[in-house]
């Protein structure tokens, strides 16, 4: 099936998210939307999808214009989407999912569920999925997940699949198989658009590209692109991917993290006897797929976990038990990984924001009272030395975009003088220039002696950054490896495999 979208605009209030864009994805093909976040690809494929209503422009299939009030419409012509989040039951299994919203009956009173099953098994035949339709989705890997969400669609005769950053909880060799699938799909027929934001899939995977920019189409580009020129169209400008940096100085142990263990607020055991030790002048980096624990590790290293077992000292110093405040004291930087929800407070200021962790005392604070040209001067000198675009230091944070609000963070916590660097998913929803820009602060810090310890679920950044890998699969410590360690040496340790020589 031929999609066409034409001159599609969708406004938010007095934002345009997407701008008059033009896309045709031919049938058999499989079409790669290339954007940073934020830039109007998820809102382009909820308008296709039925989700939201479009403001200007018009949706063909097959030269036919469509009218979608909703995602029932969109799926009864033909269309498909497997979210970034799975839209599946945990308690259902596979064949009740797949019936969900679709329910065949016998009789016109009870459920088929036998003809859901017969469904599955010919869809998993079909492409080699090999999934069990009386499996409990709750009890499936993240990537068979995955594949319960593409026969759900399938099962609809969905003929144009919409794949919405669908490697952003699978492992490298769970990428693998995806793209393989999809390889298969469109080879039977099946139009597919591919959104994300990562190159390396991209270019392994796209049979076209199409770029998209603030809302607008701003070029196409061919699988042969190389990383540099996608990246480019991306941001408009250059833009250097490799990091820079040499082999680490390293010092005495700074960070020693040993039998730690953090339950959550049900009960769960979610970080379980995890040890491990980071030097000065060395990156530690934290890989594994989200939700294996290393959320809470880095919340218990500042502070941030009530329920914690074990040792945290630092420079000799045992912060299990301390406070947050003084884990901020004892000189520790922590980037979260939600920069809006833990890491600013929009309606500050970009001033007031800067000085978020030292607001009782100097040198911006005298007898209760802020002292605002001290602030200010040293506003202005942080916002000019992290290249924050911005309208001037009194412009309120959430008029940022992600990262330049990413680099407020930044600025405010090396702005001082550190005893450890804890930085959470710290290019999380941040421009390809940005990124490039915040690996640079991360690896000087490094090399100025502080230890750092850097959480990422995208192998491309760990490999960047790290000296040595701690990898975590359900809250347990797989292996430490050397931050050379192989791609799928990695993939495997984050499927829960613990390799030949590595510490765990």
């Amino acid at each position: 099936m031929k999609l066409e979208l034409r001159g599609i605009t969708k406004r938010f209030g007095s934002l345009v998210a997407n701008d008059h864009i033009d896309l045709t994805v031919e049938a058999g093909e499989i079409h790669c939307l290339l954007g940073e976040n934020g830039a109007g690809k998820s809102t382009l494929m909820n308008v296709l999808y039925g989700l939201y209503q479009a403001d200007e422009g018009e949706i063909l299939l097959d030269d036919v214009v469509q009218h979608f009030s909703g995602p029932g419409d969109a799926m009864a012509a033909g269309i498909g989407m497997v979210h970034q989040h799975f839209m599946l039951i945990p308690v259902f299994t596979v064949a009740e999912n797949v019936m969900l919203g679709n329910e065949a009956t016998k009789g016109g009173v009870f459920l088929d569920l036998n003809a859901a099953r017969a469904k599955v098994r010919e869809i998993s035949q079909r492409f080699g999925f090999d999934v069990d339709p009386d499996a409990l989705v709750d009890e499936l890997p993240v990537g068979v997940q995955q594949r319960v969400e593409i026969i759900k669609a399938l099962s609809r005769d969905a003929r144009v699949l919409v794949f919405d950053e669908p490697t952003a909880v699978l492992t490298p060799q769970e990428t693998d198989e995806l793209m393989q699938i999809m390889r298969q799909l469109r080879d039977a027929g099946t139009s597919i658009v591919f959104i994300t934001h990562k190159l390396r899939e991209v270019r392994e995977v796209a049979d076209r590209i199409t770029v998209i920019r603030l809302g607008k189409v701003v070029g196409e580009a061919s699988p042969t692109a190389s990383n540099t020129e996608l990246a480019s169209l991306m941001v408009g400008r250059a833009v250097e991917l490799t990091v820079h940096k040499n082999p680490p100085q390293l010092g005495d142990e700074a960070l020693v993290v040993e039998g730690l263990t953090v339950v959550d607020h049900i009960g769960q055991l979610v970080v379980n006897d995890v040890s491990f030790e980071v030097r000065k002048g060395e990156i530690l980096a934290i890989a594994g797929v989200q939700g294996n624990g290393q959320t809470e590790l880095t919340e218990a290293l500042v502070g941030l976990q009530p329920r914690v077992r074990g040792s945290i000292r630092l420079n000799g110093e045992e912060l299990t038990t301390a406070s947050v405040q003084r884990i901020l004291d004892e000189g520790v930087g922590f980037v979260p990984e939600d920069r809006n929800e833990d890491g600013l407070v929009g309606a500050f200021t970009i001033a007031e924001n800067l000085m978020l962790d030292r607001s009782s005392g100097a040198p911006f604070v005298k007898a209760g009272s802020i002292q605002r040209g001290t602030l200010a001067e040293f506003a202005r000198e942080k916002v000019k030395e992290f290249d924050v675009r911005t309208q001037g230091i009194d412009e309120q944070v959430r008029q940022l975009s992600g990262g330049n609000a990413q680099k407020v963070v930044l600025a405010r916590e090396l702005s001082r003088e550190l005893s450890l660097l804890v930085a959470a998913q710290p290019t999380r929803g941040v421009d390809v220039g940005s990124i490039e820009f915040i690996h640079k602060r991360i690896v000087e810090t490094r090399d100025s002696g502080v230890p750092v310890v850097v959480v990422s679920t995208e192998l491309d950044e760990v490999v960047a950054l790290a000296d040595r890998i701690m990898v975590m699969y359900r809250g347990r410590v797989v292996g430490i490896v050397p931050g050379t360690t192989p791609r799928d040496v990695l993939g495997l340790m984050m499927a829960g495999e613990q390799p030949e020589g590595a510490a765990a």
